[in-house]
């Protein structure tokens, strides 16, 4: 094509509207900028160079055989590379008409150079081609660093901001405490979130967004993508830095104590759930606007970007889940359970098959680990062999731990009951070979049980304690003792059941009608062993022979209640109950057992002993004093009667 013709057009076309320039620029209060002026003069000379390689590459299209390299391809590079001399990254972004311009220079070289590439050519054609490339390689060149400049600086202006994401993470972990445990907090929508980039300007976003789409459309797109991948994954993990999380090896982990293990997780609980709530929806919403044109590019970006940070957390949790376990541990891996499984939706919309795999399989082995710890509860309670008996028939510490235990286990029980069905092994399914859980009240119309898995473990658990206390009971040699001491752990057991509605509900009110059942029988037995006995001595055997009373006979009978009563009431000021409903309960069950026999008993054959000395010796208690003395019983305090008596 020859152009030298339309060259005086072109300069007749270009004169006018510098002039209306330099006229508009008159007629305002400043001065002529003239600088301003050859910038627009030289797009309008850029603007026609395009006009004529468009017009040319649309002659060309299917042109197999190109003779000779246009006038106007070869200007088109003269301005370029003129361009690219004075072009650094401080002018890049200051006038958009510019940077627009520069852009579409380079997508028509790199049309140019497809569509030569694509024609048969004479050898002239390799020189241009060559000059063509290089071009447009330091054209890249010059855009990589100034889209590397404006991703940086973030990093640089990140430092700003750092206390305002430390306070929103302060925020997250109180509001998430003060939640219920059921249902999980949920995570924002991504959609939602509001566009606001944390160290970018709308400008900077602009303008990398510009850089990016140029870049992948001429087939930089790999260049591009490393750049945006690596400097966004520096500042990703300097935030978690920032917000308290660092890497930890498996090593560090099996040779932390407890203590520092629990800070940890509880940090990599927060911070995992403010990366998923905060950091990932702001990145991928970065993301979309920086490759605005190009979806797929964005959602392949933000997925790796995801799951190069999520790998950090996960690596920890699968730490976690191979180190030593024990049953204070168990709350603490379930924590980390369930924010695995509130993040899992976010997860897979992430689109990494890789990254959703290994966040199941690190869930999995926390539920796994979680099914093992509970159910290590059920062995402690076998290899509780202690024959030592419990001072006073106090509540057991066995009996204390295995139900604040399950108390606490009640708290997660939605979470419990999801884990043991999706995770328990079955060598650990003994079901099989229980037999006392309430099935009714699961019982589905065809009369088959309705059970979880969690509840026939949580049952096995509650009958092992049981048969564990009967055990240890008979380490007393006091009957009576022995009932003390099933009373006290029994009433603390379903104390602490009623407590809960969960645990309530979970034993079912047949369990509960059961247990309140053995309470009174233990409450019987207690009575039969101690105060049956006691009154015995109050009976009229031998007492009346042909109608008179045997003073002799009625002496011993006052003996032996006096010493009865005092041996008991020595024993049993030292017994403890702790429950004081149940303290209320035993006193006025013995007083309505006691005071009416003896007062029956002191008025009728008082009047036979002779009053004076005789009667102090024998009559040692009214049934005032045998009530105030009961009223002092089960506190655990030997010294009751000898300051009562004073």
């Amino acid at each position: 094509m020859d152009n030298s013709n339309n060259q005086p057009e072109n300069a007749e076309a270009i004169a006018p509207n510098e002039q209306d320039v330099i006229s508009d620029s008159q007629s305002g209060e400043s001065e002529p900028n003239f600088e301003d002026a050859s910038s627009v003069s030289e797009m309008l000379t850029i603007s026609q160079a395009l006009d004529d390689v468009d017009r040319f590459l649309d002659s060309s299209n299917g042109n197999h055989n190109l003779s000779e390299i246009p006038m106007c391809v070869e200007t088109l590079l003269e301005m370029v590379e003129k361009k690219m001399g004075d072009y650094d990254s401080d002018k890049f972004g200051h006038n958009s008409d510019e940077d627009s311009s520069f852009l579409d220079c380079l997508t028509r070289i790199s049309k140019w150079i497809n569509v030569s590439n694509q024609s048969v050519h004479p050898p002239a054609f390799s020189a241009s081609l060559n000059r063509a490339s290089g071009i447009l390689h330091l054209a890249m060149s010059l855009l990589d660093n100034e889209f590397r400049s404006i991703l940086d600086s973030c990093n640089r202006n990140s430092n700003n901001i750092n206390n305002k994401k430390a306070s929103m993470l302060a925020s997250f972990s109180l509001h998430y405490q003060d939640c219920d445990r059921n249902p999980p907090p949920e995570l924002p929508d991504p959609n939602q979130v509001e566009e606001s980039f944390p160290g970018y300007s709308q400008e900077s976003i602009s303008n990398m967004s510009k850089i990016a789409n140029a870049m992948v459309l001429l087939g930089y797109e790999k260049e591009c993508c490393m750049a945006y991948s690596m400097i966004r994954r520096i500042y990703l993990n300097a935030e978690l830095e920032k917000l308290g999380y660092s890497n930890i090896s498996i090593e560090d982990v099996q040779k932390m104590n407890w203590d520092t293990l629990e800070s940890e997780i509880a940090a990599w609980n927060d911070v995992l759930k403010h990366s998923y709530a905060v950091l990932f929806p702001t990145e991928q919403s970065l993301c979309e606007s920086v490759f605005s044109e190009f979806p797929s590019v964005s959602k392949r970006l933000f997925s790796d970007l995801a799951q190069a940070v999520t790998v950090r957390f996960l690596n920890f949790a699968e730490a976690v889940a191979l180190s030593k376990r024990s049953g204070e541990k168990l709350f603490k891996f379930l924590d980390m359970y369930e924010t695995l499984r509130d993040i899992i939706p976010a997860v897979y919309k992430t689109d990494s098959d890789e990254l959703k795999s290994e966040t199941s399989s690190a869930k999995n082995r926390l539920g796994e680990a979680a099914v093992s710890i509970f159910c290590d509860l059920e062995n402690s309670i076998r290899r509780d062999h202690s024959k030592t008996p419990v001072p006073s028939g106090a509540v057991h510490p066995l009996t204390r731990y295995t139900m604040n235990y399950l108390k606490y286990a009640c708290e997660y029980k939605n979470t419990l009951e999801q884990v043991f069905l999706q995770h328990q092994k079955p060598e650990d399914d003994k079901s099989n070979s229980y037999d006392t859980l309430e099935v009714e009240k699961g019982a589905n119309e065809d009369g088959t049980q309705k059970i979880s898995p969690f509840s026939i473990q949580w049952s096995r658990v509650m009958d092992l304690l049981d048969k564990n206390l009967e055990i240890k009971s008979n380490l007393y040699r006091d009957p009576a003792l022995r009932y003390m001491f099933l009373m006290n752990n029994g009433r603390y057991i379903l104390k602490k059941i009623k407590e809960s509605v969960e645990i309530n509900e979970m034993m079912g009110a047949t369990w509960c009608r059961k247990r309140s059942t053995d309470l009174r029988q233990y409450h019987k037995g207690y009575t039969r062993e101690t105060w049956s006995r006691l009154l015995q001595c109050l009976n009229h055997e031998g007492l009346l022979v042909n109608g008179k009373v045997v003073k002799p006979v009625l002496k011993e009978k006052f003996k032996m209640f006096n010493a009865m009563f005092d041996e008991i009431h020595k024993n049993q000021s030292t017994w403890v109950v702790c429950d004081e409903q149940l303290q209320l309960e035993l006193r006025v069950s013995v007083s309505a057992i006691v005071i009416p026999a003896y007062r029956a008993f002191l008025g009728r054959f008082q009047q036979h002993l002779t009053s004076g000395r005789q009667m102090e010796k024998y009559i040692k208690y009214q049934s005032e004093d045998l009530e105030n003395l009961i009223d002092v019983l089960f506190n655990g305090n030997p010294n009751s009667m000898a300051k009562r008596r004073t």
